[in-house]
C-alpha cells in the first residue's frame, strides 16, 4: 500500500513562500493521479490541487489558483507544492494523496491513508 510522507511546512509571512514535498513509502505513486489537500483548524480536509499521472493536466482551488504549483517527479517518487504569495487563510495542515475525479470534485482514492501531514502557519 502506498504511503506518503510529506513535509516543507513551517511559519511564513504574508506574502512569501513555501514549497511542500511529498514523498512515497512503500509503493511508488506513479500509478496514480496526486493531489493536494489540507484542513483548516475545526473544518473538513479540503481539495488545493492535482495533478494527472502523467502531469499534462493539474486542477486547483479557486482560492489558491494562480498563487500555488503543483509539480510531480516520478523518477523520484515525489509530489510538490510550490505556495507563493500566501495568505493568513492558508495556514492548515496540508496533506497530499494519491487522488482521482468525480463529479468535478477530487477526492483521495479509498484504499489510502492519509500521512501526517505538514502544517503551515501564514502570519498576518
Amino acid at each position: 500500500q502506498v504511503q506518503q510522507v510529506e513535509s516543507g511546512g513551517g511559519l511564513v509571512q504574508a506574502g512569501g513562500s513555501l514549497r511542500l514535498s511529498c514523498a512515497a513509502s512503500g509503493r511508488t505513486f506513479s500509478p496514480y493521479a496526486m493531489g493536494w489537500f489540507r484542513q483548516h483548524p475545526g473544518k473538513e480536509r479540503e481539495f488545493v490541487a492535482a495533478m494527472t499521472v502523467n502531469g499534462d493536466s493539474t486542477y486547483y482551488a479557486d482560492s489558491v489558483k494562480g498563487r500555488f504549483i503543483i509539480s510531480r517527479d516520478n523518477v523520484k517518487n515525489t509530489v510538490y507544492l510550490q505556495m507563493n504569495s500566501l495568505k493568513p487563510e492558508d495556514t492548515a495542515v496540508y496533506h497530499c494523496a494519491p487522488a482521482y475525479s468525480a463529479g468535478g470534485r477530487w477526492y483521495k482514492v479509498g484504499n489510502v491513508f492519509w500521512g501526517q501531514g505538514t502544517q503551515v502557519t501564514v502570519s498576518s
